[in-house]
């Protein structure tokens, strides 16, 4: 039988200054691997024993970090590079919009860094052991006693001499704890074939355990029954109505709740003689056109309407607002375009409400005035 190996050296104190003490005094004198073991958290200790600031916090921060990055670059890469969409005239990469993304993945990743670096590298998971388990020195500090263990392996260890000092303090009982044989062994637990053996076991189990919830159970009795309800979705055949569409065409003559109906469609003429913009020239209403001309009608007339689109290569570009023919249109022509739609220019009439529009066109007189001023107007 091998010689038992020392792992540190013991002492139980009664009373909480006691322990306080004892601790001061340890740190004291030097000692830095000592540990303080009691039933319940003792205010002051950390500042007794001297204890720096916790290195797992850098384990945080580095896997936070990590996970921002990978956030950043993979939306930069899917919106800027592998399938690129203007949208509402918003850049390709149009950041704010994914600082929820990153904030989410940067704190998933440093979540689970933190505890994966916590269990395998400090606690060296799978090694669950440790030489105080199951020892009377733990069984009393874990009830009603205080207890402070110096470790062999101390830079200034010395067995004699630490159990004087200990005694010195007043420790009410001062003893040994060894190491087991197996706690001695050097090799990785985490290599173990008995370790390996268990991960696969428990992947094996997770994997059919999901495979059949997601893939057989959610089919089953009364699982299904969100899934199997008694509604139409969009684009899907129906049995109900003869000719099999499940989406139906508004009731002639229905108007939506708080809509008016636009009454020139296929009528520029009219539009343009009957219709008056009711918004005044005020900052309120040429911000409110500037922000939907930006959204709506900068990616294909540009951001100052000369027919400079973002869109190159995939429209026709737009004619220019600045041109004799636009200028001369009233703002009631203008409006009946945007609602209706021109050539290849969709209509806007359910993304724009009326007074967005009319707002939109003061800006685009606003523009039109800016790039073809007249000396009088300076």
């Amino acid at each position: 039988m091998s010689e038992k190996v020392l792992f540190a050296i013991t002492a139980i104190f009664n009373t909480p200054d006691e322990i306080i003490k004892a601790a001061e005094k340890t740190a004291e004198k030097g000692y830095k691997k000592f540990d303080v073991n009691t039933p319940y958290p003792i205010h002051g200790m950390p500042n007794a024993m001297k204890l720096g600031r916790s290195k797992l916090g850098f384990a945080a921060l580095v896997f936070g970090l990590s996970g921002t990055l990978a956030a950043l670059l993979m939306t930069f890469w899917m919106s800027a590079i592998d399938y690129p969409i203007i949208i509402g005239g918003k850049p390709y990469f149009a950041f704010p919009k994914y600082v929820p993304i990153m904030f989410e993945v940067t704190v998933l990743a440093a979540a689970i860094g933190t505890v994966v670096t916590m269990l395998f590298f400090f606690f060296k998971f799978p090694n669950n052991s440790h030489p105080l388990h199951d020892t009377d020195y733990m069984k009393k500090v874990s009830t009603e006693k205080y207890g402070i263990n110096i470790q062999a392996d101390d830079e200034l260890f010395n067995a004699e001499e630490i159990k004087k000092f200990l005694n010195e303090l007043g420790a009410a009982e001062v003893g040994e704890i060894y190491w087991d044989e197996e706690e001695v062994s050097t090799s990785p637990k985490i290599l173990e074939p008995k370790f390996l053996g268990f991960l696969a076991v428990t992947a094996i189990i997770i994997s059919g355990t999901t495979y059949f919830g997601l893939n057989k159970l959610m089919y089953m009795v009364p699982f299904n029954w969100m899934m199997e309800q008694d509604k139409a979705l969009p684009q899907e055949t129906t049995n109900v109505f003869a000719d099999g569409f499940s989406m139906r065409m508004p009731v002639e003559g229905t108007i939506s709740r708080g809509a008016i109906p636009y009454p020139y469609y296929g009528k520029p003429e009219l539009a343009e003689k009957l219709m008056i913009n009711p918004l005044d020239y005020s900052e309120e209403n040429l911000a409110l056109g500037k922000k939907k001309y930006d959204v709506f009608c900068s990616p294909c007339h540009g951001y100052f309407g000369e027919g400079d689109s973002r869109l190159r290569g995939q429209y026709p570009n737009p004619p220019s607002i600045h041109s004799e023919k636009v200028k001369l249109w009233s703002d009631g022509r203008i409006y009946h375009v945007i609602t209706e739609g021109q050539n290849v220019m969709p209509s806007y009439s359910t993304q724009m409400t009326r007074e967005e529009k009319w707002a939109t066109i003061l800006y685009i007189r606003a523009l039109q005035r800016a790039l073809n001023a007249k000396e009088s107007d300076l």
